[in-house]
């Protein structure tokens, strides 16, 4: 084999190689319109033992230890982006998907999968649980860079982000039920209480730790502090499932608190965590098409039973649940139907269904490719036309652009001063002024100013204008008030806006 003929020296170089190709499809994939994960899989199986014959890989074990790693990763970075003002609003309905609606869509496929194929009904419905969720990876991906509008993307970005616990309940209890005599139905309902109740409230709990600790430990390095947040969310997902509650709630929820709280060092976390997961996404997706062999994925069998159940999950049982989950909420039919086909399976199905395969199920290989099959289908049908349908729809909401808050650009470490980064916008006091009529308070300092993408040295006469981006030098000591004032600002331009409107 390859490794054997040139170890480490070839470990290394074809790690090099798959991060590339994962990097240059992923600049491509929007371009092509096509998910990043479809072709982060097609390398894999590009470089996999039925393609250019590099690698062997066999090991169901292996792929899921690397496929949960990466989701937790995904994850946190998922919630870190996810702010609470916007999710808020939603949170009901999404909750209701993330559970309600993975239950009813798993219950659905389920007795298709019965009445379809020759399995019996605990086998059915574990196909059932185990396609029942969306998934973190492949929405976040999806609508990262489309301007979907905003509450049709805080709905699909919150409840892909919390029914991964509720699918790996399922599944679980779905696998013990099969493999355990002396397990019911009824003793599984107290253990999901138990698992989401933990889930959250440990959650909630290190993510306020985790916040504190940032700010309060003084670190030699700034480098230090990306690394010291993603301990944080390995450690929440350990901590929680040690305790028997849901991991993956868990640091979904610690990330949420995180991403909503004043940090220092907030630029270089975020920055290093989305790099960070993003490198995890490829990692995930290529061993997933390193571990799946074509011949046995596109056989007819496969693709005939395959596309059957995906018509079925994406058509019937995705809409139903969606209709029936948001029922009496504030949605039109336009936005539950978006919602029902922006439903993507991603990589958290095709993880789950290699656990079958470790607990040595019957016809546990063959579930894993018809539930693969599956997943190639969404994705490739539903990512490559979200922006096509949200358009059809009239669902497109503004251009997507920079938050209208300030973060944290450099911290400079033992000086204690950072570089503050502000974007101003129509409603700000200080646009239309110069800067020798704005009273920052003392120790800021405006060290440079970006508009239209170009650089203004600034200087007493320059003028603010609004879309500007402001970086202000300041001490920090001075960061909360320099925050305050600016906010206050906003505050009392609003308050004038409304004395004009009215």
């Amino acid at each position: 084999m390859f490794f054997d003929a040139f170890g480490t020296d070839s470990f290394l170089l074809l790690t090099a190689l798959l991060l590339f190709s994962g990097v240059i499809v992923a600049k491509f994939s929007s371009r092509w319109g096509i998910p990043a994960l479809i072709l982060f899989i097609m390398v894999g199986m590009l470089f996999g033992s039925e393609g250019l014959g590099i690698v062997y890989f066999s090991d169901a074990s292996v792929a899921q230890t690397i496929g949960v790693f990466a989701l937790v990763i995904i994850l946190f970075e998922g919630g870190l982006h996810t702010k609470w003002a916007t999710v808020r609003s939603v949170a009901v309905p999404s909750l209701s998907l993330a559970t309600i609606g993975v239950l009813i869509t798993s219950l659905i496929v389920g007795f298709a999968a019965y009445l379809l194929f020759d399995l019996g009904w605990l086998e059915s419905f574990l196909f059932g649980a185990i396609v029942g969720s969306t998934d973190a990876a492949a929405v976040f991906a999806a609508l990262k860079e489309r301007n979907i509008k905003a509450k049709m993307g805080a709905t699909l970005e919150a409840e892909s982000g919390t029914n991964d616990p509720m699918a790996v309940f399922l599944t679980l209890s779905v696998i013990e039920l099969i493999t355990s005599e002396e397990s019911s139905i009824w003793m599984l309902i107290p253990t999901f209480f138990l698992q989401m109740g933990l889930g959250i409230a440990i959650g909630l709990a290190l993510g306020k730790i985790a916040s504190f600790s940032i700010n309060r430990i003084k670190l030699d390095s700034s480098a230090l502090y990306p690394i010291f947040s993603v301990a944080f969310a390995l450690a929440t997902y350990s901590i929680t499932t040690f305790s028997g509650g849901s991991g993956f709630l868990g640091v979904y929820v610690a990330a949420l608190v995180i991403g909503n709280s004043e940090l220092t060092y907030r630029y270089s976390i975020f920055q290093f965590n989305e790099g960070f997961a993003w490198m995890a996404q490829i990692l995930m997706f290529v061993i997933l098409g390193l571990y799946v062999f074509p011949s046995e994925l596109f056989t007819g069998i496969i693709m005939l039973n395959g596309l059957l159940l995906a018509v079925v999950l994406i058509l019937i049982a995705r809409p139903i649940a969606v209709f029936l989950s948001l029922l009496g909420m504030n949605y039109s039919t336009k936005e539950k139907l978006f919602v029902s086909w922006a439903g993507l399976r991603g990589a958290v199905p095709i993880v789950l269904a290699t656990f079958p395969i470790v607990e040595g199920l019957d016809n546990s290989q063959g579930l894993f490719n018809l539930v693969f099959f599956v997943v190639l289908t969404s994705a490739l049908v539903q990512g490559s036309t979200i922006s096509l349908v949200a358009k059809k729809m009239k669902l497109v909401g503004p251009k997507k652009d920079v938050p209208h808050h300030s973060i944290e650009l450099i911290s400079m470490g033992k000086a204690k001063a950072e570089m503050i980064q502000y974007q101003t916008n129509a409603e700000s006091a200080v646009v239309g002024k110069k800067l020798h009529e704005v009273s920052f308070p003392n120790r800021a300092n405006i060290s440079a100013i970006i508009r239209d993408n170009e650089v203004i040295t600034p200087y007493g006469e320059t003028e603010i204008h609004s879309g500007d981006f402001l970086y202000i030098l300041v001490e920090e000591k001075y960061k909360e008030q320099l925050k305050r004032t600016l906010e206050k600002r906003v505050k009392r331009s609003k308050a004038r806006q409304k004395e004009k409107d009215a």
